[in-house]
């Protein structure tokens, strides 16, 4: 037995100190935390720190007090804003102005500040009363699902830093990356097909409208004359919905047949030249009503699908890079004067200073102070690396503890960091990995509908009946008009898209959930992914800690950054930290040290505290507890594994291969190996380039590869893979590139979403085949010059019609019955 418990119940009773009764623990009135620290008194009201007090001293300056009523305790801590003048410097650089803002003229700017910490009503409300905080503030508009604001504001009044200070001042701090200032084409909703949308809908309403009578057989009764101008007028709507509304599918299958393919739009396009000109033909030849209004529903409803399909998600970001996560301004050192400039303008040889939590840019040298960094989201591993003077520091790491100042080595596009998005991986666009199930079908599907049309057509032709073959070719190319075909897909997709991001788990594109269909190969990062801070365990053994002991380590892990300090904090979270206590020294990549009651006290590694112990567990990290040259016991801590993840992979691995990689150590293989198994492949000390490597190996053997992480070291693998799901704690917060996002918390449903893939495309083809019945159906009359032109008509848009209600009540029943709704509709 290492310890001594003479030693321990020394230390217990020598100089007891009194545990006072916890009182009764106000909240603040911002932001409704605990007034733990201090507790600041003003207007009778009371607050947990001084940047709480001061929002509401702002909004009460200027009779903005209902923001408190609009919801209870609306704001946020302000106990970690930063209070730096200088911050916002770099906002005052013409070039840094120039690509932020949305619109600018002699007068007026307009800017949107992306603002995650936009949470509730209040948070509307005050946002878009900011003209009453500053009368050069025009207004404010809040996107509360993008969490974005769009303000406008005279800049002769107001500058663009001044503007930022202001919501810094009331609790909203806009999130300025450097991806603000280096925009890319961002794909919006495409207007264009929003247009054709309502030229469609107006037009096929209008001709519904001319066309009433003849629904009723009574167009006898409006006489000839009004009779053709009702004709007149169908074709004069027509027009727009030919040669507007359509374009898109005309320009499709026109390209599909240069590069000698069929896709689904090349028998769409057919359908609707052959109603169109068949029509006008029927019109003014044949004196008849035409089909102008059958033209206009089709590409109405072709339209609404293909809207449907393409608007999912505008507030998630799938393709970002490491500029969504680097600052967009860094403090740089010029003649030991501080002046934060832009980082696109930094160069090789400039001397920085990197505070507490804040990133690093480039890839630096240490000149002075402690580096403590955490590459926990750019390496995957959770312990914080120490770096002496005179070392290299690489770009994405964030220093702890006290300021350090570094020298560029490298500019921050060339950086180690960096160099994982100059791959090629990143240069090229993602193929769709497999070529669309209606694409496939569509190709012998027009080609099976027109020898069939053509066939008719000869027949008629040689028994001498001539005008029969024209009316049969028309028929069959209308009754079999795909656009039931065509609207299966996108419906499905669409329904499908809408159920996964219901559950919370959002797909970049229809694309993604036919490639999903095919994995076979499932490759998760560890640490995030497979495991969760909150869900760490640690155990204690050795001497039982009485409240006093608890209650120091409390103190000495309060003031610690470090992960291991980190979770025993939680571990004692009920517990109230001595406050008779020296100042603790944390040696890095050792430990804690204190003097308490005139003794050392020690928390750290075994080397640390000189403890010689046999036999300890394995599987996870140690932190050894001293008095003086007595170890007293020691925390065990593992990683802990997300709720129920052990069912997910178990789930997967029935029938697709599982692979693990980790930036950590190897020191839990053992541990993984107990809960998941043998089969499974297991590789650590993985960086973002191994990682990619490693995906892009198992691609060329012929894997169909799903890769899941979370931070930016698994961006390339992501990128790389097959399909690339990014796990997150909140949708909001930052996520690699990526082709789906999903929620930490409905990881368990992974397995039933991939199950769900393959369910999709069945729907798709059992609404195929309820289309071709249709087809077969009015082929075998049509062929025979049996059906006008009329009946097709009819039969087509109830054909269509169908196949959506089925396509969409199938889809949400079963992702009902498999527990991925709460309820059908």
């Amino acid at each position: 037995m290492f310890f001594r418990t003479e030693a321990s119940k020394l230390y217990q009773m020598s100089n007891p100190t009194k545990i006072e009764p916890q009182k009764e623990i106000s909240c603040c009135f911002h932001c409704g935390e605990e007034c733990k620290d201090e507790i600041l008194h003003f207007d009778g009201k009371e607050f947990c720190c001084s940047g709480c007090k001061l929002v509401y001293e702002v909004l009460n300056e200027n009779d903005l007090c209902n923001y408190y009523d609009i919801a209870e305790n609306p704001g946020l801590s302000q106990k970690a804003i930063s209070t730096r003048d200088n911050r916002f410097d770099y906002l005052e650089d013409k070039d840094i102005v120039k690509k932020m803002v949305d619109f600018q003229n002699g007068d007026e700017t307009h800017i949107t500040f992306s603002i995650p910490l936009i949470h509730c009503a209040s948070c509307i409300w005050l946002l878009e009363n900011l003209h009453k905080l500053n009368p050069g503030i025009v207004s404010g508009r809040v996107d509360f699902l993008k969490k974005k604001v769009q303000v406008k504001y005279h800049q002769e009044k107001i500058s663009l830093k001044e503007l930022v200070k202001l919501l810094s001042g009331i609790g909203y701090e806009p999130a300025i990356n450097l991806a603000d200032v280096d925009k890319k084409n961002v794909q919006v909703t495409d207007k264009k097909l929003i247009y054709k949308l309502a030229v469609a809908g107006f037009c096929f309403g209008n001709m519904m409208l001319f066309s009433l009578p003849e629904y009723f057989a009574e167009a006898e009764l409006l006489g000839e004359g009004f009779k053709k101008t009702f004709n007149y007028l169908n074709v004069m709507l027509a027009l727009p919905v030919f040669f507007y509304a359509a374009t898109d599918y005309f320009r499709s299958a026109w390209l599909s047949i240069r590069n000698w393919a069929v896709n689904m739009d090349v028998p769409i396009a057919i359908g609707i030249v052959t109603l169109f000109f068949y029509s006008l033909y029927d019109i003014f030849l044949l004196g008849n009503e035409g089909y102008m209004d059958t033209l206009g529903g089709l590409l109405f409803f072709l339209l609404i699908g293909k809207y449907y399909q393409q608007k999912t998600y505008d507030s998630l970001s799938f393709d970002r890079d490491y500029k969504s996560y680097f600052p967009v301004a860094v403090t740089k050192l010029i003649r030991e004067e501080e002046e934060v400039i832009p980082l696109i303008k930094l160069n090789v040889g400039d001397i920085i200073k990197v505070r507490n939590e804040e990133l690093i840019p480039a890839d630096s040298i240490l000149l002075e102070g402690e580096a403590f960094i955490d590459y926990s989201f750019v390496t995957g591993e959770e312990v914080p690396v120490v770096k002496k003077k005179g070392e290299l520091i690489y770009a994405g790491g964030r220093q702890k503890r006290k300021a350090i100042l570094l020298t560029v080595q490298k500019s921050p596009s060339q950086g180690y960091l960096t160099d994982l998005w100059n791959n090629d991986s990143f240069d090229k666009e993602k193929s769709t990995g497999l070529e669309s199930l209606a694409n496939r079908i569509s190709g012998k599907f027009t080609f099976t509908v027109l020898l069939i049309a053509l066939a008719a057509l000869v027949f008629w032709v040689i028994s001498g009946n001539a005008s029969l073959g024209v009316l049969a070719f028309t028929s069959v190319l209308i009754i079999t008009c795909p656009c039931a075909l065509a609207m299966s897909t996108p419906f499905t997709l669409g329904n499908t898209l809408r159920v996964f991001g219901q559950g919370k788990f959002y797909l970049k594109n229809s694309h993604v959930i036919e490639k999903l269909a095919k994995i076979d190969t499932v490759v998760f990062d560890k640490t995030g992914t497979l495991t969760a801070t909150d869900q760490a365990s640690v155990k204690y053994f050795g001497e039982p800690l009485s409240l006093e002991s608890k209650s120091l380590i409390k103190a000495m892990v309060n003031q610690s950054t470090h992960a291991l300090s980190n979770r025993i904090n939680s571990w004692l979270s009920d517990v109230r930290a001595v406050s008779l206590i020296q100042e603790v020294e944390e040696i890095t990549g050792k430990g804690l040290r204190t003097i308490y009651k005139d003794q050392e006290i020690r928390l750290g590694s075994a080397e640390f505290v000189q403890a010689k112990i046999k036999d300890l567990p394995k599987g996870g990290n140690l932190v050894f507890f001293a008095l003086e040259d007595t170890v007293l016991g020691y925390f065990f801590i593992q990683s802990g594994l997300r709720k129920g993840i052990e069912k997910v992979v178990s789930s997967i691995q029935e029938n697709k291969a599982v692979h693990f990689l980790s930036g950590d150590q190897d020191h839990e293989r053992e541990n993984l190996k107990s809960v998941f198994g043998d089969q499974i492949q297991m590789n650590f000390n993985q960086g973002p380039s191994d990682k990619l490597l490693y995906i892009k190996n198992l691609n060329k053997n012929g894997a169909g590869t799903l890769m899941i992480g979370d931070g930016l070291n698994d961006a390339g693998a992501l990128r790389e893979s097959q399909v690339g799901v990014a796990i997150t704690d909140k949708i909001t917060n930052f996520s690699p590139a990526s082709d789906a996002i999903m929620d930490a918390s409905m990881i368990g449903k992974l397995p039933a979403f991939m199950d769900f893939t393959k369910t999709s495309r069945n729907i798709i083809k059992t609404s195929f085949g309820l289309s071709f019945s249709y087809n077969i159906v009015g082929i075998f009359f049509a062929v025979q010059g049996l059906v006008s032109p009329v009946f097709c008509a009819i039969l087509m848009p109830i054909s269509s019609i169908s196949v959506v209600l089925f396509t969409t009540v199938a889809t949400n029943y079963l992702a009902h019955k498999r527990g991925l709704k709460d309820k059908i509709w």
